[in-house]
């Protein structure tokens, strides 16, 4: 081997180093030169051609080792671009990702094997094609539209179309673009990455679905909740019905039983007054009409009795008269019509006590005169029937009858401390063997009013009446409450009343 050649794998021996500038590579070679065996003594002895001739060969050498370790550096940065393009090339082609170069006009200049995948054609035949030409129709409008945002702008774009594939089938493909030139060009271009979301879109098209039918079922639920309500309430609308169905049977029911059970009293009481007049007034009459011819007789005869016969005679025209009255006070009181409710209600609880012996007190507020006259004989029926009532049934030894001023209506309270019953039981009596109550509540209601009746043992039996004042005025709240005070002159204007039997 020759002394002044230099051996390009000797000189590999000393690894380069790569980041080195030009003073530093020079540095490097004349280090690399002085180690070896052949390098000229530095004695300073020979000629000055020698000297010349020395550093010639000597710039030589460590120009050629710096071209040797350039030689080396360029070689190892292939190496290494070449496994960095083997990484770049695997990475580009098999990502799960298509990705597509394209020019201004839409043309695919390059393409990986996942975009050719997803267009269902080798890589080489997709090259050069218009990539509008695998968009659906209805698409292709967005699609421009992409294209022409990535080339007027300068970041990233987003856009959904649908792509065909060779054989004509479907799928939503997700486009993601940025403008870019095409390796190895001086044009506009752009890169995209194109993925398959038809499993987003399927899902989200049955996440859709489910949302819809979740509506319509929270819709139909309600719908349910509400035809369930509407089927209850028609159900308890008919159970209403049928309940007020059944009541006016009921009630109609019991006005056929009054009606005939009025009847009935009606003639029984026709009967009575028939068989009064026929055994006391006729009777009456017909010894007026004896005596009235035996005067006749004795007017000659005997002068002197003649004056006795006309004193028995006049005796049997009042007691005939005295009973018409009393036909008359049965029939119609006319101290109810000439001085009022409260001196009628006085008669007829004196001959109460003096007929039963049962004691009766009665209490009234002033201004009770005030009332119609309708209302007056309702509470004074009211108050006859249920005395009538206490006679026979409720075996008492008091009454207590109140009657007292509310704000707009007048209540009547009539108490008894005898026997009790059951008042539902009485209400719904179908024999009419209880028109006393049924009549009553009748000529309560008739007026607008309310009839009640509470009976418990040991309690006796309390009938409340309230019907309203309908007079235009308001009870001062001192009238709320009656006050008592003695009946013996006529009731005063302006003062409540109090009735009691003797030693009451």
């Amino acid at each position: 081997m020759p002394r002044n050649h230099f051996r390009k794998d000797h000189a590999m021996k000393e690894k380069p180093n790569l980041s080195l500038d030009a003073d530093q590579l020079r540095r490097h070679a004349e280090t690399c030169l002085r180690k070896k065996p052949c390098h000229p003594r530095a004695d300073g002895g020979g000629r000055k051609s020698v000297v010349d001739t020395q550093r010639l060969l000597h710039e030589l050498q460590v120009h050629q080792i710096e071209l040797e370790l350039q030689n080396a550096e360029l070689q190892e940065s292939r190496d290494r671009m070449e496994v960095l393009l083997e990484k770049y090339t695997d990475l580009f082609d098999f990502a799960p990702v298509g990705y597509f170069s394209l020019d201004e006009q839409g043309r695919i200049l390059e393409v990986n094997l996942m975009g050719s995948t997803l267009l269902g054609m080798e890589r080489s035949r997709v090259i050069n094609q218009c990539l509008s030409r695998f968009v659906a129709l209805p698409s292709r409008p967005a699609f421009l539209a992409f294209l022409e945002q990535v080339f007027a702008g300068s970041g990233k774009h987003a856009g959904e179309v649908m792509l065909l594939k060779e054989d004509g089938a479907s799928f939503w493909a997700s486009l993601h673009g940025i403008p870019a030139i095409p390796f190895g060009g001086s044009r506009k271009g752009c890169r995209v990455a194109v993925s398959d979301i038809t499993s987003l879109k399927q899902a989200e098209e049955a996440q859709r679905r489910v949302d819809v039918l979740a509506a319509s079922n929270q819709e139909l639920r309600r719908e349910i909740a509400q035809r369930q309500a509407a089927e209850e309430a028609l159900r308890n609308s008919e159970q209403h019905q049928s309940r007020l169905l059944e009541q006016s049977r009921h009630m109609q029911k019991q006005l056929r039983d009054l009606s005939h059970r009025i009847l009935q009293v009606q003639e029984e009481e026709r009967k009575r007054i028939s068989r009064e007049l026929h055994d006391e007034i006729t009777q009456t009459l017909v010894g007026i009409n004896v005596r009235l011819e035996s005067l006749v007789a004795k007017v000659t005869v005997n002068p002197k009795g003649f004056k006795r016969h006309i004193t028995r005679t006049q005796r049997l025209v009042e007691k005939s008269v005295d009973i018409v009255h009393r036909f008359a006070r049965e029939l119609r009181p006319a101290a109810l019509d000439d001085l009022g409710l409260i001196p009628a209600l006085r008669t007829s609880m004196e001959k109460f006590m003096k007929d039963t012996g049962i004691r009766v007190s009665l209490t009234a507020f002033a201004g009770l005169e005030e009332l119609s006259s309708v209302k007056r004989t309702v509470l004074y029926r009211v108050t006859q029937e249920a005395l009538t009532n206490v006679a026979r049934h409720a075996q008492a030894s008091r009454v207590d009858v109140t009657i007292e001023r509310l704000v707009k209506a007048v209540r009547m309270q009539i108490k008894d401390d005898g026997k009790s019953f059951e008042v539902e039981r009485m209400w719904r009596n179908r024999k009419g063997q209880r028109l006393g109550l049924i009549g009553m509540r009748e000529r309560v209601e008739m007026v607008g009013g309310t009839f009640t009746a509470e009976s418990a043992p040991g309690k006796g039996t309390t009938l409340t009446t309230q019907i309203p004042f309908n007079n235009g005025t308001t009870a001062p709240p001192g009238l709320c409450t009656p006050r008592e005070s003695s009946v013996r002159p006529a009731m005063a204007a302006g003062r409540s009343t109090r009735f009691s039997p003797p030693g009451a």
